[in-house]
């Protein structure tokens, strides 16, 4: 489980994160919802390392994060961000191949080489392996990426909206995709979306983010309600079910 106690952090006087208390349930998908520049991102950064926290623990099965050596940490966590164009340009399996980095330092074993075939096969991307990624359309390439931190093999998963500038047709697949890992590999994921309504169909858990501040946490079924979902997004929602989904329509 990951725990996040009284977590802060600021630019100047901008505060970004207030207070943030959390814990994240093992093995189901959570997702951070809420409106622009409202922290959420910068949450996921702090969590994975990236960014410094001015105040707080995060801990990872009672590990402090910010303790852990790199490498252990790397095999613990993974995160994919928004910006994940490489400088170089690389074939997918080579991109692939740099999420076993915590495993091989650099030096591919056969174990490592059968992790790689196992993602490329599991996002359906073994005929395109030899590909450079820049040749591929949007939906491949965001599977290539998802096929590294597969490849990294490690528990818990954060992605910085994975459905950014998809289609819908490839932002189901993507969804689909952390579904699956959750209910049959036993990942616990945390990811950001912008689109309520795919948080409310994928989604165990979601954190609703307002103020630099978590606002409401719990089961998806009990934040997608009218009145949290106004709280949240500052629009009048109306929460209509369908095959057993909540589904937020906010067009009036």
């Amino acid at each position: 489980m990951i725990k996040v106690k009284n977590v802060r952090k600021a630019y100047g006087e901008k505060i970004i994160l207030n207070d943030i208390t959390v814990s994240f349930p093992k093995g189901k998908v959570t997702c951070l919802v809420g409106g622009n520049g409202t922290g959420k991102s910068t949450l996921l950064s702090i969590i994975s390392r990236l960014l410094s926290r001015d105040s707080g623990e995060i801990t990872v099965l009672d590990e402090d994060v910010f303790e852990m050596k790199n490498r252990h940490f790397a095999q613990r966590l993974s995160i994919l961000k928004q910006s994940n164009q490489p400088n170089v340009r690389l074939t997918v399996r080579e991109l692939v191949s740099f999420g076993r980095f915590p495993h091989s330092q650099g030096k591919l074993t056969r174990h490592d080489e059968q992790k790689i075939d196992e993602s490329l096969n599991f996002m359906s991307l073994e005929m395109v392996q030899d590909r450079f990624i820049d040749e591929l359309s949007g939906g491949q390439r965001q599977r290539a990426f998802l096929a590294m931190v597969l490849a990294q093999d490690t528990e818990y998963i954060l992605l910085d909206e994975p459905l950014n500038n998809l289609d819908i047709k490839h932002s189901v697949e993507i969804m689909k995709i952390l579904r699956l890992l959750a209910d049959h590999h036993g990942k616990t994921i945390i990811v950001v979306v912008h689109d309520i309504n795919f948080a409310a169909a994928y989604a165990d858990y979601i954190a609703a983010v307002k103020d630099s501040k978590i606002i409401h946490f719990g089961k998806t079924d009990d934040i997608i309600v009218p009145e949290i979902m106004k709280e949240v997004f500052d629009v009048d929602m109306t929460i209509v079910n369908n095959c057993n989904n909540k589904v937020c329509l906010y067009f009036k």
